[in-house]
């Protein structure tokens, strides 16, 4: 099987590294792709965990845009981690997180849910160069007694419309695939189900958008149909992974189900020469997809 939407503990996922690839190889994947949200901290060590097993590794990011208020996620895949401008990006979009985190503190203590920030950036941040999120701000609601559980975190204070919510800022969704393409790599919107912004494509592929996140634990049969023929009426090329967190975080239970055809990773691969950097990227000339 082939994932290319996992997240880890450097961002908003509950699985290092270590967990991650383990838990992959035991339901049967065996190309995988660490994505996680505006940080590629985890990509080394799961690169060498990966390549210990002989699994194939494909070094990736999901970086958060902005159009009209909303976020949209673009996945990047195979980019040079020393890409100048790349690595700014992420930089801002750390520290804009990590704004938008203090600003969320201050407005759960004005109604009544005060937190530790110390501690929550302690919890949150494994890897140097981590990420901190909605997620994270949950569990320590959780840690505090002020919810029982991450829904009820949401629920109450964190959801659209909740007194702890902030929308994200960021670069438009065409400027962070650029930044993408500049660096060498690929890049796919990713769950564009849920999205419904499919009016952003021909700005996206003018500026260099290469697939379409098809395959996804939020895609029913209809619309992963949809988006693979989009992909093929755009010539672009099909993504897809479980977008999977860790367990008992939503989408667990596609972890191992859904993935990526091993045809489409062929015409995905086939789109973009493998950057020349010191990943064992192709751990085994032949990835297994079932």
């Amino acid at each position: 099987m082939i994932d290319l939407h996992l997240h880890t503990t450097a961002s908003d996922g509950r699985c290092s590294a270590e967990t991650l690839v383990e838990r992959a190889w035991n339901v049967g994947i065996r190309t995988l792709a660490v994505t996680d949200h505006d940080t590629m901290a985890a990509v080394p060590r799961a690169a060498a965990l990966a390549a210990e097993r002989g699994m194939t590794f494909v070094p990736g990011i999901e970086i958060t845009a902005v159009a009209d208020g909303r976020d949209v996620h673009v996945l990047g895949y195979f980019v040079r981690p020393d890409s100048t401008e790349l690595r700014a990006l992420i930089a801002n979009q750390r520290h804009e997180r990590v704004v938008r985190a203090r600003e969320i503190v201050h407005r759960l203590a004005k109604v009544g849910a005060p937190l530790d920030y110390d501690l929550l950036f302690g919890a949150a941040s494994e890897f140097a160069g981590a990420t901190i999120a909605r997620p994270q701000i949950a569990q320590a609601l959780i840690r505090a007694g002020h919810v029982s559980s991450i829904a009820e975190a949401f629920d109450r204070f964190l959801d659209v419309g909740r007194p702890g919510y902030l929308p994200h800022q960021g670069p438009r969704p065409e400027i962070v695939v650029g930044s993408i393409v500049r660096a060498g790599g690929l890049a796919s919107l990713a769950h564009p189900g849920p999205l419904g912004r499919d009016d952003l494509m021909p700005a996206l592929i003018d500026a260099g958008l290469a697939a379409i996140e098809a395959y996804h634990s939020d895609h029913d049969t209809l619309t992963q149909r949809r988006y693979v023929q989009m992909a093929r009426d755009f010539d672009l090329a099909v993504t897809g992974g479980s977008d999977y967190h860790g367990n008992g975080r939503a989408r667990d239970a596609f972890f191992g189900v859904i993935g990526l055809p091993q045809e489409e990773f062929s015409r995905l691969t086939s789109r973009t020469p493998i950057p020349d950097y010191d990943l064992p990227i192709a751990a085994t000339s032949n990835p297994m997809s079932d």
